[in-house]
């Protein structure tokens, strides 16, 4: 098992992970009614660039996630709950454990807790 040490790492965590989740039961229909095929290739690029901010610092993600999940849980008629969030962690975690061990690692399962919090309070504190 290998650390996360550069930017090929965390492009090859973030297409693991959106792959399974393209496919999860709960997330999958989410995701896939919000991003067409043609976007995701743009999408994963940029979530790619988010975590190489939040894991090395280095300043290259330009976005508001927040507006967008506030948009997507508006699209769905204010649907989204924790366990959406929940199941999005896990399979954060899962896909972490298959591929990378170390302080990184850990430190992104530490922060997709942190975030998922954020952003669902986002969303709750967002609605009508």
């Amino acid at each position: 098992m290998k650390q996360i040490q550069q930017r090929e790492d965390i492009r090859l965590l973030v297409h693991t992970f959106y792959d399974e989740i393209r496919v999860d039961n709960l997330l999958g229909p989410i995701f896939n009614s919000h991003i067409k095929n043609e976007q995701w290739p743009a999408h994963l690029e940029k979530l790619t660039d988010f975590w190489v901010t939040a894991l090395f610092g280095e300043n290259c993600f330009k976005g508001n996630p927040t507006m967008k999940h506030r948009i997507v849980d508006k699209n769905l008629n204010h649907s989204i709950s924790e366990h959406h969030f929940k199941q999005w962690v896990s399979l954060w975690h899962k896909t972490i454990d298959s591929l990378f061990e170390g302080a990184l690692a850990n430190r992104a399962k530490k922060a997709s807790e942190n975030m998922a919090v954020g952003q669902f309070g986002a969303i709750l504190n967002f609605r009508e």
